[in-house]
């Protein structure tokens, strides 16, 4: 019962992060700072209130610690959504949710190129999977996609990645609710000064883009947050990696059902060959 309830959980946590891109496409219309403020805005009361009823505070962090923290947050909390929001301008959200599916087999990449790791063969076959599946999507480019679109959502995939490589070099190790909650706070701050410049120039705020952002907010970067820490504590490490294929498959879900957006041939071939990359990826780890 307790496998149950975490392979619930992970799933759960993995299809709000499918969702993102969803949200994405309500929120492109409005600048990508301007977005990025509004749904780290609303979320950070959220972490702040859990942070308490969970009676965690906040370290005193050395020097290094601090500037990484600054760095993961412009990695992940602006770079990558920021990255995101601008390619779903010109590409689908299905097409978009397949390339963020790529992150643990570019996160593992990265560590091959900049920390100098060595993976067995298993990674090597899912990074070629992965890039071979991205690559013959994006040859194809058709449905409202458009390779710079996919570009820029690969940009904003490595930024994850970066971010991801950070979170190892802290020296103090820091619980997923406080480290989460500071780099909110930290994109949050970083977002201000762009949003103000972004809300001169065009000050509306459509009401789809405020509810997209009050999702993104409270589903994906809380409640899926929430989700997969509780998840991952009743599963066993090696089938949490699995559930990560899981955000490609809702976002083509989700881009259909809630869109509208058709499916193409491309789009199920390298969705199929991201999500074979990501179980080879879990084995490697096993």
């Amino acid at each position: 019962m307790r496998s149950i309830q975490g392979y619930v959980q992970l799933s759960f946590a993995m299809a709000t992060v499918g969702s993102t891109v969803v949200a994405g496409k309500w929120m492109a219309d409005i600048g990508p700072f301007t977005a990025n403020a509004l749904r780290l805005g609303i979320a950070l009361p959220a972490f702040v209130l859990a942070l308490r009823w969970s009676r965690q505070t906040i370290p005193r962090l050395c020097r290094h610690d601090r500037w990484l923290l600054v760095a993961q947050a412009a990695a992940g909390s602006v770079g990558f959504t920021a990255f995101l929001l601008l390619g779903l301008r010109l590409t689908s959200a299905a097409t978009a949710g397949v390339i963020t599916g790529t992150l643990p087999v570019v996160a593992l990449l990265l560590s091959v190129l900049l920390l100098g790791e060595r993976p067995g063969w298993r990674a090597w076959l899912a990074v070629v999977l992965a890039a071979g599946g991205v690559l013959y999507m994006t040859a194809g480019a058709q449905g409202g996609s458009s390779l710079e679109g996919n570009l820029l959502v690969g940009a904003a995939v490595v930024c994850e990645g970066i971010f991801i490589l950070l979170n190892r070099r802290l020296r103090r190790p820091l619980s997923p609710l406080v480290l989460s909650t500071v780099l909110v706070a930290l994109g949050l701050i970083a977002s201000l000064i762009p949003a103000a410049i972004e809300l001169l120039a065009a000050p509306q705020l459509p009401t789809e883009a405020l509810l997209g952002a009050v999702y993104y907010a409270f589903v994906p970067t809380f409640a899926g947050f929430i989700a997969w820490y509780a998840g991952s504590a009743r599963v066993g490490a090696n089938e949490v990696s699995l559930f990560t294929a899981v955000a490609p498959l809702a976002a083509m879900v989700l881009s259909v059902v809630l869109l509208g957006e058709t499916l193409s041939e491309r789009q199920f071939v390298g969705a199929g060959f991201v999500v074979a990359a990501i179980v080879f990826q879990a084995l490697q780890r096993k």
